[in-house]
């Protein structure tokens, strides 16, 4: 197959996903253009299976690794442009921080809640993040999605069943970008955006080797208080530890294994089950084979 972008196999995963865990991607493809892509995902074999990767923040690659190709597009979906007065459009690579700092400067609202979401537009659209309070396809008009042949379509939201942190639409289509509609007397303001970031430095182990928030919060209830009562906070399995600063986050001290997190995912859903009667259930999206 000619690609004039990046095609490389059996790439560690452990070097891209934010945990700093996981085996090999058979075949990982970052390519050149859109063009690139559409070409690649035309020629490809009907039965390779394709996973599509952004900037792995909410992601756990066991250590058997990925078969088939990982395709990380990131680089070739950053544009972002003001289409009129209150509509943007925003391409599935660019960070959602980067998303609420322009908005802010451009005065649209409300915006700063991108700032609390680690990871990308594409990522956002996929689980439809949140962060303060809302989320992301609350501000959806319309999405850009290409399908496993290379064809380019124009989605609706109505053709999407979008819940707290999970989203379903048409199979083997990913987003490509997003047209997003903010509010007339609803200001920005880059106070509040800091003061989140802010936040999220005091309370979060940022700096360190995670996947972001573990689990969806329950409704009425907060993942990381139920976890702090069931007495986990520096719970460690192997190198994978619950954190001492946010219980609801497990960081990798350095030499945690993929099988290490999920451990420690299976024996913090039991612990708080048989305290508090709580099945919580993972927002990290967990996938690839277990080592033999």
């Amino acid at each position: 197959m000619h690609v004039q972008g990046d095609l490389r196999s059996n790439e560690p995963m452990s070097r891209h996903a934010s945990l700093r865990v996981g085996g090999p991607a058979r075949w990982y493809f970052v390519p050149a253009s859109i063009e690139d892509l559409q070409t690649f995902l035309h020629e490809l074999d009907e039965d390779v299976p394709v996973f599509w990767f952004g900037v792995g923040s909410n992601l756990l690659v066991r250590d058997g690794g990925l078969p088939g190709v990982v395709i990380a597009a990131t680089k070739i979906l950053r544009e972002l442009e003001r289409v009129d007065h209150y509509v943007v459009r925003a391409g599935a690579g660019l960070p959602c921080t980067q998303l609420a700092r322009q908005c802010i400067r451009w005065g649209l609202g409300p915006s700063e809640f991108f700032a609390g979401i680690p990871g990308t537009v594409g990522g956002a659209l996929a689980m439809n993040a949140g962060a303060h309070g809302s989320e992301t396809w609350e501000r959806v008009e319309s999405v850009r999605t290409i399908d496993r042949s290379g064809e380019i379509h124009e989605r609706a939201p109505a053709e999407y069943t979008v819940g707290y942190r999970h989203v379903t639409g048409p199979a083997n289509e990913w987003f490509l970008e997003a047209t997003m509609r903010f509010e007339s007397g609803v200001s920005a303001s880059s106070e509040t955006l800091n003061a989140m970031l802010d936040r999220r430095k005091r309370t979060q182990p940022l700096g360190l080797p995670s996947c972001g928030s573990v689990f969806r919060n329950p409704e009425g209830d907060h993942a990381a208080r139920l976890i702090e009562a069931s007495g986990l906070k520096g719970f460690t399995i192997g190198g994978a530890e619950v954190s001492d600063k946010h219980a609801n986050f497990i960081i990798n001290r350095g030499d945690a294994t993929a099988g290490d997190v999920e451990a420690l995912i299976n024996h913090i859903q039991q612990t708080v089950f048989d305290k508090h009667g709580v099945r919580l259930l993972h927002e990290v999206r967990i996938v690839g084979e277990a080592s033999a």
